[in-house]
């Protein structure tokens, strides 16, 4: 299987990414080792499985060319990432030093 995946961060930007292997793209992903997404916490808000690999690539292709295919995208995922931003800034709370904290 081959997979389109979406991924947000605390601040509501989305990263659309392609891969084949799902899991171990996501692991990479926390660990750091994507550039982009390198040193920031992103959570997984929707991903699409599809049997060919170029399938998937033109479905990421679209995803970030697109801006019907992004405004879509933005209507699709509303709730996951409502929920996934709630998350994303509760832990920075808890993760933030007292001497780091804003006013």
């Amino acid at each position: 299987m081959h997979y389109v995946y979406v991924l947000t961060n605390s601040k509501g930007s989305f990263y659309v990414g392609y891969t084949a292997h799902l899991r171990r793209r996501l692991a990479e992903h926390q660990e750091g080792l994507g550039g982009f997404t390198r040193g920031k916490e992103r959570k997984l808000v929707d991903y699409e499985a599809y049997a060919s690999g170029s399938d998937a690539r033109r479905r990421e292709a679209a995803l970030k060319q697109s801006s019907q295919a992004r405004r879509w995208l933005r209507e699709r995922t509303r709730d996951s990432k409502a929920r996934v931003l709630e998350e994303l800034s509760a832990g920075e709370a808890l993760n933030r030093s007292p001497s780091k904290r804003r006013p």
